[in-house]
Formats: structure tokens, C-alpha cells, sequence
């Protein structure tokens, strides 16, 4: 008795946290409201050798969205970059696809996210046997302390026509963007989760009230930071990367406006297996090496984790019995919710799979099976 009382808090905490949802992890909700445009702010400069950047994106918790500030990390072994998460839009709602480390850079939604990331690929460093070159062209780095630079000012032309206008997410009303064959075949590869730093980083945002996009609307006074979690060294955001949903400032989990009926909601309802964005914290990750999540064709990501992203719909439901023309009821075939493939706590639950062991039409009464006429009456021609 004694040991269970000593096992059971811990399991609890344990649950606590694979429930609590960072946006790295493949947790799934259903959010219905746009994030944010990404603000405009400078890149920090860069501390060292080895250090990689890792652009900053709207996550969201139980206050709803809040921006996670862009900041420079260790990459976890040499040889590795950052693939950023993104946020995807499909059948009405908005889902989180995290980010991972990996050789090549996988599919990010299409989204610019400036500083090399111009939502196709990386253009702002490359990897020369151990040691990172970065392309001062898109980084802000200080080539008195890291000489490993160089300058490929072609990359600008490409990293600022995608998304001029800074929006934050893939899909209807947002950038339309689908995975080239480099990034599906990149999406296969071996990942690695973020690193602590990362995941302590976005913990430390979600308790900043600052930082909760109804408080500054749209433009935080901590976009970015010289490395992850020194929120004293920080960037402020020069403006909101444009007009703001009010919507999105004041969204929460509690009050979270309805769905979409849009011909693009409609047509994938039964499919939306939104990965989970972030919410306060979260130290669980998952690996999910298939390229497209629900959002949208464009959603080939986050194998590390999501957020990245899922896909596929359980709500057939296998009948036992032999089909019948009688008078048997229908199979269930409209009215059952879409199925959501994801372990995290949702507000649907979907039906029982309906498959009875019981012998077929038993409740069904006998075809044609009419009462027979008076004895004193003829019956009707």
C-alpha cells in the first residue's frame, strides 16, 4: 500500500505532462481560428560557431496563442538542421506540425519564415564536413568571431517572394504550398526530437504573459532572443506582420468559435486528424515519419514530432452479418463524427465499431408479413 501511494503521484505528474501538449509533440486538437501573421524582427546576432537558427511561430495554450521567440540553438550533432513546424489548415481546422533535426530540411508548409527560411529549403548555411558556413547574405553573424562564412546574395530572391505578406500558416486563405519529392523523401529520414533547450524555450513563453498574443496583438516585445531561453537578450518585434484577426487575440480553448462551412471544410471533415499544437508545456515527442498531416496536401511534416503530423480516417465501421434487402436499419453511415487518430483527450468521442456477434436481422420483423383478413370479409383486388 505504502509503494502505491508513493507510484501513484508520479504516474500522475508523469500523465500531466504527456497531457499539457508543447507544440513539438504530436498531440491533436481542433482550433478554429487562424494564428497570427509572424511578426517583423531582426535576427539577433549569432553567439558562436555551431549554433543554429531556429525561426520564432505563434503556439498556443490554454490562454490561446502565444509567440514562442526566435532564437539560436546548439544543433544536437554535426551534419543536422532545422526543419521549423508549421501550422496547416484542413477540413475547418488549424493543426501544428512540429519541428524536427534531421540531414536535409523536410517540408515546412510553405511558410517564410525569413533568416534563410523562405519556405522552400534553407539558404542560410551549409554543412562542410564538421563545421557549419553560415551565408551572411541572411545571417546575422559576426565574422571576426566565426570565420566559417560565406556570401550567396541569390538566396535573398528566393526567401522573400514566397509569402511577402508574413502569413503564419498552409492551406485555404493561407500560403498553398504541397512537399516537393526532396522534402517527402526527407520527411522519411532518420529525425531527432528538439533538444531540452528548445522545449524549455517554448515553456518559458507560454508562462510570459507578454508574450500571449491577446496582450500584445501581434507584435511581441520579445521576438526574438540571442539563445534559447535568455529571454534578457531580447528583439523586439518592429510590427505585426499585418492586419490581425481579432479573433485570434482573444480565442482560448474555452471559448473557441465553430467551424468553418467552407467547400474545403466539407470536403475533408471525415479526415482531419489536426495535429495538436502546443499548449503550455510539454516535454513528450513523437516521431512520425510520414510526410502529409490532414493539413492540406502541403502537410508533409514534423516526422519528429507532430505535430508531425498523421493522417487517417477510422470511422468505417466493419459489419459481421450478411447484407439483406428486408427491412434492416442503415449502417450507420452519415451521422457518426470524424475519427481522429490521436491519443490526446478530444471533444468527440467517436461511436462503438458496431460489429455484433449476435445472429443477423434478429430484431427485424418478418418480410412481408401481413395480417390476414377477416373470415367474413373478401379481401381487395
Amino acid at each position: 500500500m505504502r509503494m502505491h501511494r508513493f507510484i501513484r503521484p508520479l504516474v500522475l505528474a508523469a500523465m500531466l505532462l504527456g497531457l499539457s501538449a508543447a507544440s513539438f509533440a504530436g498531440v491533436f486538437v481542433n482550433i478554429t481560428v487562424a494564428p497570427p501573421p509572424l511578426p517583423v524582427y531582426e535576427q539577433p546576432m549569432c553567439p558562436g560557431a555551431g549554433f543554429m537558427w531556429t525561426p520564432g511561430y505563434w503556439s498556443w495554450g490554454d490562454d490561446g496563442y502565444f509567440w514562442v521567440p526566435g532564437t539560436w540553438v546548439a544543433a544536437p550533432q554535426p551534419g543536422f538542421l532545422w526543419t521549423p513546424g508549421y501550422w496547416g489548415f484542413e477540413g475547418g481546422f488549424y493543426g501544428w506540425h512540429g519541428g524536427y533535426w534531421g540531414e536535409h530540411i523536410g517540408f515546412y508548409g510553405g511558410v517564410n519564415y525569413g533568416f534563410g527560411y523562405g519556405g522552400i529549403g534553407f539558404g542560410g548555411g551549409e554543412w562542410r564536413g564538421g563545421a557549419f558556413f553560415y551565408n551572411t547574405a541572411v545571417m546575422n553573424v559576426n565574422r571576426t568571431n566565426i570565420t566559417n562564412v560565406y556570401v550567396n546574395k541569390t538566396v535573398i530572391n528566393n526567401t522573400t517572394v514566397v509569402n511577402n505578406n508574413h502569413t503564419s500558416f498552409n492551406g485555404p486563405g493561407g500560403v498553398q504550398a504541397k512537399p516537393t519529392a526532396q522534402e517527402t523523401a526527407a520527411a522519411n529520414e532518420k529525425h531527432v526530437q528538439p533538444t531540452s533547450e528548445q522545449t524549455s524555450h517554448e515553456h518559458t513563453a507560454a508562462s510570459n504573459p507578454q508574450l500571449l498574443a491577446k496582450n500584445n496583438g501581434g507584435k511581441p516585445a520579445i521576438a526574438a532572443t540571442g539563445k534559447a531561453g535568455d529571454f534578457k537578450s531580447a528583439v523586439p518585434a518592429k510590427a505585426a506582420g499585418g492586419t490581425v484577426n481579432k479573433a485570434a487575440l482573444t480565442a482560448t480553448p474555452k471559448n473557441m468559435p465553430p467551424a468553418s462551412k467552407t467547400p474545403a471544410a466539407a470536403s475533408s471533415a471525415s479526415t482531419h486528424n489536426v495535429p495538436k499544437p502546443p499548449s503550455a508545456s510539454a516535454s513528450t515527442h513523437t516521431n512520425a515519419s510520414t510526410p502529409s498531416h490532414t493539413a492540406s496536401a502541403s502537410t508533409a511534416s514534423s516526422t519528429h514530432s507532430v505535430p508531425k503530423p498523421p493522417t487517417a480516417s477510422s470511422s468505417t465501421h466493419a459489419a459481421s452479418t450478411p447484407s439483406h434487402t428486408t427491412s434492416t436499419p442503415p449502417a450507420h453511415t452519415s451521422s457518426t463524427p470524424p475519427a481522429h487518430t490521436a491519443s490526446t483527450p478530444h471533444t468527440s468521442t467517436p461511436p462503438p465499431s458496431h460489429a455484433s456477434s449476435a445472429p443477423a436481422h434478429s430484431s427485424a420483423p418478418p418480410a412481408h408479413s401481413a395480417p390476414p383478413p377477416p373470415k367474413n370479409e373478401k379481401p381487395k383486388r
